[in-house]
């Protein structure tokens, strides 16, 4: 990837790409904004998409595909079984991760359902640098536990710490030797999504996996997010900027055991599966496929998907299209910073993170203020965004709270959707809500399920903080949308 300066000192993140196809966006004026959040129970999930102006919620399934993509769907194999098209897609995950087996799934956590149900069986402990909802969802199903081991720096929202993702190696050899018995694979999510999608380092993962496969045990990979991780592997760490993109896909994937991944992020498709190195693991996951996906040869995917993924998982592999996300992520968050609205740093993958318990420190963590922030930025913005702290875990088994160990509002930019403009005006609506944010009060469930309730629970304002937010707009912004 060349650096590209500009004559005039601007440092801006370069669009690498032509826009070819556009889709009209409605902004609909912030009295209906507020109208629609309050009928969503102000959780920004159950908001309907004719009401969003910005839709940030995450980069999953909502990337945009490139021309090589759509042209490859035209010639898809739709045969039940023995699908040229999975055969495909099977030669390009050999070369790109040298695996010899792959069992298609029709997204991640259906791949993390795989797993979970080959591996985990009640009392099991299953270390990661930090876990994914979804992914602890269905450990705690099955009677397991999660032990998340990231190091320090990683939960230190302001930091200059280049792989915050990293594993704590000292934590993990001491849970070897305390409960080793009870752990049948260590997890290591590249792009610790919950915590600002921050990386993990080459030289981590490598050392994990040594560590796990000294005491005899497995390495499974989460690389939903490994196309981010990719990037700042090569431009942060020294012992890989003269590696290419390959190599160092080829350095992690030798480590691992089992490759997992939604394509609905990695490959810009949507699906996902599981690839894995050896037949005696492919062989104990195998029957779970048909079972709960569908047919070995397209696991409840479209093989038109399939054929998109094959060609994304190759387009992964160029810097000018990796970059992208990166590159336009730290620029939101740099002009953020500069305007004195608390973020994560450094900027991490998948979009840019609000620190919503500073933003909002007069909002007690018992009523939700990552989410309350979420709320308010739809408001202010038809900006949706997708709560990450105290909403996105689940109450122990006592019924008390488990308070997240951060608050944060995500603000994804999926990959090549967005412009510089759409991105400055984001910027714009959130550096006049951060003056605004006394206004802003915290939130209570009305209507809360026992798991998974950021997806669907409902909530009301514990008082009338969105009808004041509304009134300073519209003081401000006048006939403005």
């Amino acid at each position: 990837m060349a650096e590209i300066r500009f004559y005039n000192g601007d440092d801006i993140p370069l669009e690498l790409h032509k826009v070819r196809i556009v889709q009209k966006l409605d902004l609909v004026p912030v009295e209906r904004r507020a109208e629609a959040i309050n009928e969503a129970g102000f959780n920004t999930f159950l908001l309907k998409n004719k009401d969003i102006f910005l839709d940030m919620l995450t980069d999953s399934g909502v990337n945009a595909m490139s021309d090589r993509q759509l042209a490859a769907m035209m010639v898809a194999d739709d045969s039940y079984a023995g699908s040229a098209t999975f055969t495909r897609l099977t030669d390009k995950l050999k070369e790109i991760f040298d695996t010899d087996y792959f069992l298609p799934a029709h997204q991640g956590r259906a791949a993390e359902n795989i797993i979970a149900m080959t591996f985990v069986k009640e009392g099991s402990i299953i270390p990661m640098n930090y876990h994914f909802t979804t992914t602890k969802a269905h450990i705690t199903r099955l009677g397991g536990f999660v032990e998340e081991l990231v190091i320090d720096e990683g939960i230190k929202l302001t930091s200059t710490h280049p792989f915050k993702g990293n594993f704590d190696l000292e934590k993990l050899e001491t849970l070897f030797e305390k409960n080793g018995d009870k752990i049948p694979f260590v997890r290591i999510e590249t792009g610790t999504n919950l915590i600002g999608g921050q990386p993990v380092s080459l030289e981590n993962m490598e050392a994990v996996a040594d560590i796990v496969h000294r005491h005899g045990k497995l390495v499974v990979m989460d690389a939903s997010l490994l196309q981010d991780n990719l990037y700042f592997i090569k431009t942060r760490e020294e012992q890989a900027k003269d590696l290419t993109l390959r190599e160092i896909t080829h350095r992690i994937s030798k480590k691992m055991d089992i490759i997992y991944f939604s394509a609905r992020k990695l490959g810009f498709a949507r699906g996902g599966g599981i690839a894995i190195h050896d037949k005696s693991l492919y062989l104990k996951m195998r029957e779970l496929v048909p079972m709960f996906e569908g047919f070995l040869t397209y696991g409840g995917m479209s093989v038109r998907e399939m054929e998109a993924m094959a060609v994304g998982l190759d387009e992964t592999m160029d810097m000018d299209v990796v970059s992208q996300g990166p590159l336009f992520i730290k620029y939101m968050t740099d002009e953020l910073l500069m305007l004195g609205v608390p973020v994560v740093t450094p900027a991490g993958g998948l979009g840019c993170h609000l620190d919503a318990s500073r933003f909002l420190s007069h909002v007690r963590q018992e009523e939700y203020p990552a989410g309350a922030l979420a709320a308010a930025v739809y408001i202010a913005g038809g900006i949706r965004g997708m709560e990450r702290g105290t909403i996105s875990e689940q109450r122990e088994a006592d019924g008390s709270e488990h308070l997240a160990s951060v608050e944060l509002l995500r603000l994804a930019l999926p990959r090549r959707v967005f412009t510089l403009s759409q991105v400055k005006y984001a910027v714009d609506r959130i550096k006049w809500l951060f003056d605004h944010r006394e206004l802003i009060g915290g939130l209570r469930f009305v209507e809360e399920p026992s798991s998974l309730r950021f997806f669907f629970g409902r909530l009301e304002p514990v008082s009338d903080w969105p009808e004041k937010l509304v009134e300073a707009f519209r003081k401000d912004f006048k006939d403005s949308l």
